[in-house]
């Protein structure tokens, strides 16, 4: 089964419909209220939606976007306030997460029990399959939906909101394990269905800015409107902000004189009118407090050479199947480079071989001798779940030095990352995603690296987030290599990218992610031209990826089983010191090669699935 992304040519889109005039409200929410626990999410919020608005949805993880997408829908009903739905609307929802029955098939979820020629008829059903699917058949249909990956999931659920005919999709984070022409070809999608109301949560701000008429950003139980959309929030926040600023100046300056009234001592504070003291007061009492409570370090890196990495005639393989070959790659100080591929082209793969966890199985490669490389991986395989936020900053440096004799420790460092003494106890595991990232990210930064390979490093960050790592990267001096199919983090951090294409070779790619996804669609044609080669090739590769995904899958249970002896081991000398460094450092060998066999077979996985 494949599942390629292709950008389709003009159709008609589906469901087109005529918009009256004056387009009818889908949705009002008045002064709706929604809290968790103590903690308030929404405060008498009055919002609607009409038909065909495209609404864009940015906020902190946590602050209540999620929340607001819920009472939208009628799943969550609020504490207080009224939430209104047009009887005639037909609305659609795509949850971060994505489930389906146990037994359920891609058919089931996306037709039902609908006849074939119901829907296969349908030029823009047809549309939909090809630009998610590659197109139409039953090997796609049949399969069992408990058997596809994170990514293949995310699209079964759009094609079925697609394809339903719907009058608003609400979509939480639509773009989470889609890669750059998959969200490129949603983005597309959308701009055409102009008959669709669609409000979207998503961090990707490039997708915002392609589908969004409007932003609602979600602040402190609030939301505030903007007009057009992301770079138009960013424009408008702006000039709030300078405005706001200005009036902070002024209130500020009243502050000043008062306190300084009120300062000359106390026979002259009780000598005068007791309003000018509420007054001062009531001016202290409304000084907002900082919004950012969490702070990223820019921590000194150490000094590279005038070579960083050089590969020569380098392949790179999984078993026998070539991922890349002949790679000839210069990397050199100062260089900040983006890698781009669909999924399972070897992207991580190769972020693994240059961070030396994986080896090029021909060529050379030299690393200059001042690297001091560090690797942010997509599943956080660094952290262990049984660790305390603490122990895990610890691990790293009981202390931190920051330049110009200033040190913190690892507490007070877990207190400027958001964490208070009982967030520094909590495990690793009840951190939310995002949080570990920064965590991780943090920790990696704190070894000094001049080095930083990122592969995915925005999954699980909201817009203030990236945007506070972005200024980040703007100060780290070493060499910068990110994979991401955020386009717009891309575009901001990196100055030249290169490309995975499907066809075994890094290419450079002067014009950037537009040449990428044009050399993409010109690849496809140009294999579509030979489908008889192409079969014959495609069974033969498929063959040999069962083969080796075989051969993984021995070698990974053969892992687990070392992985249980030693921690029975391990949890056995509980009581001897000695034996638990030597054991632990054993257990953490073991497991970290389970993870590496563990991510091979899921770039094979990916590549069968293409």
């Amino acid at each position: 089964m494949r599942f390629p992304h292709h950008l389709p040519g003009s159709e008609n889109p589906l469901h087109q419909i005529s918009l009256s005039p004056v387009a009818r409200n889908l949705i009002n929410i008045e002064s709706v209220s929604k809290a968790f626990d103590i903690r308030p999410l929404l405060s008498d919020v009055s919002l609607g939606i009409s038909e065909g608005e495209r609404i864009g949805v940015v906020g902190r993880n946590g602050g209540g976007k999620s929340t607001l997408l819920k009472v939208l829908a009628g799943m969550e009903p609020p504490d207080s306030g009224r939430v209104t739905q047009a009887n005639w609307a037909r609305i659609g929802v795509l949850h971060q997460v994505d489930n389906a029955p146990m037994n359920a098939t891609v058919r089931d979820v996306v037709v039902g029990s609908k006849k074939v020629h119901e829907w296969a008829s349908d030029a823009g059903v047809r549309e939909i399959f090809t630009g998610l699917f590659g197109g139409i058949s039953g090997e796609i249909l049949d399969r069992p939906y408990r058997s596809l990956s994170g990514g293949e999931r995310r699209r079964v659920g759009i094609a079925k909101l697609l394809i339903d005919p719907l009058d608003l999709v609400l979509l939480d984070e639509p773009t989470n394990h889609l890669d750059i022409e998959g969200v490129s070809w949603l983005a597309a999608h959308i701009r055409k269905r102009r008959d669709l109301a669609v409000i979207v949560i998503t961090h990707d701000r490039w997708f915002l800015d392609e589908v969004s008429d409007k932003i609602w950003e979600v602040v402190d139980g609030k939301v505030e409107e903007y007009e057009g959309g992301y770079s138009a929030y960013v424009l408008a926040k702006a000039e709030r902000s300078r405005q706001q600023a200005a009036e902070d100046a002024r209130r500020n300056n009243l502050i000043r004189k008062e306190l300084a009234w009120l300062r000359r001592g106390a026979p002259a504070r009780t000598s005068k009118p007791k309003f000018r003291v509420d007054a001062a007061n009531q001016l202290i009492s409304n000084e907002p407090p900082p919004r950012n409570s969490a702070e990223l370090l820019n921590f000194a890196s150490n000094r590279l050479g005038s070579m960083v990495f050089e590969i020569h005639h380098a392949r790179l393989a999984i078993g026998e199947l070539n991922l890349i070959d002949s790679l000839n790659w210069d990397i050199a100080p100062g260089d900040r480079i983006g890698i781009v591929g669909f999924n399972g082209s070897g992207k991580s793969t190769l972020m693994r071989a240059l961070a030396a966890q994986y080896r090029f199985s021909a060529g050379k490669m030299q690393v200059g001798v001042t690297v001091k490389s560090a690797l942010l991986s997509q599943h956080l395989e660094e952290l262990d779940p049984t660790w305390r936020v603490l122990e895990a900053v610890e691990r790293v440096a009981l202390r931190v030095e920051l330049g110009g004799g200033r040190e913190v420790t690892a507490s007070a460092l877990c207190e400027r990352l958001g964490f208070d003494y009982e967030g520094q106890q909590r495990l690793i595991r009840d951190l939310s995603g995002g949080e570990r990232r920064r965590l991780q990210l943090t920790r990696l930064l704190m070894d000094s690296p001049n080095v930083l390979l990122l592969d995915e490093p925005t999954n699980d960050f909201d817009v203030e987030t990236l945007a506070a790592l972005e200024d980040l990267l703007d100060s780290f001096a070493g060499v910068l290599l990110v994979i991401s199919h955020d386009r717009y983090f891309l575009e901001r951090t990196c100055d030249r990218f290169v490309g995975l294409l499907g066809n075994e070779q890094l290419r450079d790619l002067p014009r950037g992610v537009d040449e990428y996804l044009e050399l993409r669609e010109e690849y496809r044609v140009r294999e579509s031209s030979k489908v008889e080669a192409k079969q014959v090739s495609s069974a033969a590769q498929e063959r040999l990826i069962k083969k080796e995904m075989a051969r993984l899958e021995k070698q990974i249970e053969r892992a687990k089983s070392e992985e249980s002896e030693a921690r029975a081991r391990f949890e056995a000398a509980a009581f001897d010191h000695q034996a638990l460094l030597v054991i632990g450092e054993e257990l953490k060998k073991i497991e970290l090669h389970r993870e590496n066999l563990e991510t091979e077979w899921l770039e094979l996985s990916e590549r069968l699935d293409k």
